[in-house]
């Protein structure tokens, strides 16, 4: 087990070692008349799809993305999002919030709940905003707030490879997300580094909350940047979080296993998929994944999936199979889905499903440098998908896309395996 008890001293030591949507394209599962192939067994159907925020120019909703989505027992979804004037720059960046109660035929209007609070003397901004259903209409949200105290600085510091101080906080709803606690920082001693959050917190079978997050470096620090997504646990509902693994971390530093997307998929089992980034090389390689079958305490070792893109965190659908939606970048940005029958082990092509492919170009470029990846996904205009299951087995699919890198919606697929 890849693990850090409350020293400081060790845990580095740990670390530093070691539009319009277009009828949707079944690939190689029905024809052009609607028909199934008989030669293969499996496809999957759109139910629905729309629009949760739609950009607004010259505003400072004009870039909507980095989506979450989560259901509620009564069947209310909720879409969280960052919305800003640009997708690249910090300033004018707040977080908003929208519910449906009918399946994503109507919206409530977006709200944004929040006003970020000052740290250490510094003003900041949230960033991004996860949320996770507690049973009946409670619901733990969780924040990543940014240091926003020099407006002119990015987020990310080509230079250095920095990130702008990130913290990570915490806020309640009892009302179905119509109104939120004042966000509480969530303790990470001993970790003082930027930590930003890659999803939801998740609810492990043995009751504790588990806290998703990646450890980069501070933003004028020379050192090289060595990558770590890791998960923090908490035993009484978010007070104190005092049991740290790392999920990944390459001791050569060659391999970077990011956007960690896990997910609880049984009991005491949870699945972790990554966007990986060969750092020698600047290419992207096939999605990875590692799974834990002690609630995330340990982690088998990490697999190649065969599979190339960006993935959501995979969804258990009522047959106890995995989907698993992600962005394949190998061409023009396009979210599929596949299926797995063997608790994500395998992920046959016959499943795959494309889901929305958006009338755009690659763009993915040839890179020379971490700096230079960092670049490509600043314009970026279609991606992220973030992903919930509904009680009837279905599942719901958010992504952000758009015709230009700073005009980008949010968008839903409700999509049945």
């Amino acid at each position: 087990m890849e693990t850090a008890g409350r020293s400081g001293g060790e845990f580095d030591e740990l670390l530093n070692g070691g539009g319009e949507y277009k009828k949707t394209l079944w690939k190689g599962s029905i024809n052009k008349l609607g028909l199934r192939n008989p030669a293969l067994d499996y496809f999957m159907k759109i139910i629905g799809q729309g629009i949760v925020f739609k950009s607004k120019s010259e505003s400072d909703a004009q870039s909507c993305c980095f989506p979450s989505i989560s259901v509620l027992p009564s069947g209310r979804w909720l879409c969280a999002g960052r919305a800003a004037p640009t997708k690249k720059g910090t300033a004018g960046q707040h977080v908003i919030i929208s519910w449906s109660d009918n399946q994503g035929r109507s919206w409530s209007k977006p709200m944004a709940p929040f006003k970020p609070p000052i740290l250490e003397g510094k003003a900041g901004l949230f960033r991004g905003f996860f949320t996770t259903p507690l049973g009946g209409r409670q619901v733990l949200g969780a924040l990543f707030w940014v240091d926003h105290s020099d407006p002119t600085l990015e987020f990310f510091n080509e230079k250095t490879e920095g990130l702008l101080d990130t913290r990570i906080f915490l806020t309640l709803s009892r009302d179905a997300g119509k109104t939120w606690t004042e966000p509480r920082r969530a303790d990470t001693y001993p970790i003082r580094k930027p930590l930003p959050l890659t999803g939801p917190i998740l609810l492990t079978s043995d009751g504790r909350w588990a806290c998703q997050f990646e450890v980069n470096k501070h933003y004028d620090d020379t050192r090289p940047w060595r990558h770590s997504s890791m998960l923090m646990f908490s035993s009484d509902r978010g007070r104190t979080w005092n049991e740290f693994v790392v999920v990944s971390n390459d001791p050569a530093n060659r391999f970077f296993y990011w956007d960690q997307r896990p997910a609880v998929i049984g009991k005491k089992q949870i699945l972790d998929l990554f966007w990986t980034y060969d750092n020698k090389k600047a290419v992207y390689l096939n999605i990875h994944a590692r799974e834990s079958l002690d609630d995330g305490r340990t982690w088998a070792a990490i697999r190649d999936t065969g599979i190339p893109g960006q993935p959501a965190a995979p969804v258990r659908l009522k047959d106890d199979s995995i989907a698993m939606v992600y962005v394949d970048r190998t061409g023009a940005p396009t979210i599929k889905a596949r299926i797995s029958a063997d608790r994500g082990r395998t992920w046959p092509k016959r499943t795959e499903t494309v889901l929305f492919r958006p009338p755009a170009i690659n763009q993915t470029r040839n890179k020379k440098s971490m700096s230079d990846a960092w670049s490509e996904m600043e314009k970026f205009s279609t991606g992220l998908p973030a992903t919930a299951a509904l009680p009837n087995g279905d599942f719901v699919v958010v992504f952000y896309t758009g015709s230009e890198t700073d005009k980008t919606d949010i968008c839903w697929i409700h999509v049945r395996p």
